[in-house]
């Protein structure tokens, strides 16, 4: 029942963004570059990769971490890292099988546009990439509970944050000027916006390379940044009890 009413759910909610991007564009309040069938593809296809995007297996460091088990990991023989990464990845394998029921669904309610193979390969790659990023972002902030031992507070801001300057809920293309360009600099794009904007095609094949640069220097920098602040954690965790 649980897994139907997702499903439902999720059909529901793309009927819902068909209506309303429909009657936005019949008040010309259309992103540039997007006709009405692509916003429409670009909303489904940014819903379903949210069911990936926000599982967040590093949830578990936090968790351990109140808990006190996560001394019981630290004296494992294991990349601990690296065990909470495969667990989000298992969780997330699990939600993706809801990607299908979901788009068969959709499918009955929406024309979503199939592009060439050369452009899902791209947007498969780049959605990789995305997911990594997303992974260590997520790592990052739940690392900080080494000090503070709750960091619910400051995941909900980043969503909101995310979910806005994205391109989850609307294109980045409609933020005009200097802010457009400050929202495509952000870590965020390289999330959702860079491989949907791919799949619709708005990023056209010449610019592919750029924009996986960019998402693989995101990447770097909070793979960096999540093992320095591992590192440092780890050292001085301290668990009485648990």
């Amino acid at each position: 029942m649980e897994v139907a009413t997702e499903v439902g759910s999720l059909v529901l909610r793309v009927y819902l963004l068909r209506s309303l991007w429909t009657a936005l564009y019949a008040q010309n309040l259309a992103p540039l570059n997007l006709p009405l069938h692509a916003m429409i593809t670009y909303a489904t296809i940014a819903l379903l990769m949210s069911l990936v995007l926000e599982i967040d297996g590093t949830r578990l460091i936090r968790e351990k971490l109140r808990e006190g088990t996560i001394a019981t990991d630290l004296m494992k023989p294991i990349s601990v890292p690296l065990y909470f990464f495969a667990d989000g990845l298992g969780q997330t394998a699990l939600h993706a099988v809801l990607i299908v029921p979901s788009l068969l669904f959709s499918l009955l309610l929406v024309r979503i546009d199939v592009p060439r193979p050369a452009v899902l390969g791209a947007f498969v790659l780049s959605f990789a990439l995305g997911y990594c990023v997303n992974f260590f972002l997520n790592f990052l902030m739940n690392s900080i509970a080494f000090w503070t031992l709750e960091t619910f507070a400051i995941q909900l801001v980043v969503r909101w944050v995310s979910d806005l300057l994205s391109g989850q809920i609307i294109p980045l293309t409609f933020f005009p000027g200097v802010l457009g360009r400050l929202v495509f600099a952000l870590p965020f794009a390289a999330i959702y916006s860079t491989p949907l904007l791919i799949y619709v095609g708005v990023i056209a094949p010449s610019a592919w390379a750029s924009a996986f640069a960019t998402q693989i220097g995101w990447l770097i920098l909070f793979a960096a940044l999540s093992s320095f602040v591992w590192r440092a954690g780890s050292r001085r965790v301290v668990i009485q009890g648990g």
